[in-house]
């Protein structure tokens, strides 16, 4: 799995900014208001939220987001090992309620 693939998943949602989209890092803006759409599809290829919104983030979730800015309790965060990577998104959403940044990182494993 590779994030290009994870992106194509998300083919019918709106993508308010593609911020930067290389083969190890993907930033895009969406729009919350197909936040659970987006939830739904990410669930369903990397799983579960590692670390919901609203709950503290564990050492291990704090460890695995240390370079990509770490990640803060009103953000989200999937991760999962697919063979020789780990891919870690995270939901980050703005102040306005309108928009959240997804920030998608292929780690080696």
């Amino acid at each position: 799995m590779n994030l290009k693939e994870i992106i194509d998943k998300c083919g019918g949602l709106s993508i308010r900014e593609k911020r930067c989209a290389m083969e190890d890092y993907v930033e895009i803006v969406f729009y919350n208001k197909e936040i659970e759409e987006w939830k739904k599809i990410f669930s369903g290829i990397l799983g579960p939220a590692k670390k919901p919104a609203g709950v503290k983030p564990a050492v291990d979730d704090l460890n695995l987001t240390r370079d990509s800015g770490g990640i803060r309790l009103e953000q989200i965060l999937y991760g999962k090992v697919f063979q020789d990577v780990i891919v870690i998104a995270m939901f980050c959403p703005w102040k306005d309620d309108l928009h959240t940044t997804l920030k998608m990182t292929l780690l080696k494993n």
